[in-house]
Parts: structure tokens; sequence; C-alpha cells
């Protein structure tokens, strides 16, 4: 499982059964995503939607939370084995997150 660390804002890959506590991120995708692939870059970090991801980060540290995980950056959709393999596990990642935060759009849900 990748997981996006909350501080660093980098990916990091744990094997089962070293996962740490994480929050997930529900979302409604829209052209300005960050993926995963854009994340660390400077044009990825310019993208609308990379404010959702440090803001998710910045409220899970609040909640003591470490990790995060958010589809559209954590998974390599480039990858289809990896994309089929997200697709059936998704279930289970948000089974196993400590909470789920649901992101409407450009409201003030994190305020």
């Amino acid at each position: 499982m990748r997981l996006l660390d909350a501080t660093t804002l980098k990916l990091e890959n744990f094997e089962h059964g070293s996962v740490p506590k994480y929050a997930v991120l529900s979302h409604r995708w829209t052209a300005q995503e960050v993926s995963m692939q854009e994340l660390t870059t400077e044009s990825g970090k310019q993208k609308q939607r990379f404010a959702k991801i440090r803001k998710c980060c910045e409220v899970a540290r609040g909640d003591g939370l470490t990790h995060v995980w958010i589809d559209t950056c954590c998974i390599d959709k480039i990858s289809s084995v990896e994309l089929s393999e997200a697709i059936n596990s998704m279930f289970r990642w948000y089974a196993n997150a400590e909470v789920c935060y649901a992101y409407e759009g450009d409201s003030c849900w994190f305020d």
C-alpha cells in the first residue's frame, strides 16, 4: 500500500502488516487533480487541487495521524495492473482507515 506522508508530502510504500494508522480522503475528481507522477513536480504543486492535498495532510496531522491515502495521487494510474489491484482493494483501504474526510468541492469543509 502506498501512503502519503502527511508532513513531507512524499509517497511511502508499506507491506501488509506494517501499515501505519492513516486517514483517507473521499472526494469528487476534477480535471485539476494531482497524479502520482505530478505530486513532487512544480507543475503538480501549481495545480488547483494541490491545496486539497496539503489541507488534508494538515487536518490528518491535527488528528494525530502521520499518513493519508488519496486515490488520485497514491495510485499509479498509468500501470493497468496497479490500477486493477487498487480498484479491488479500495473497499479494504477505506474500511481500515482511522478516519475518512469528505471533500465536496471548494466549500470550507476543513475549517
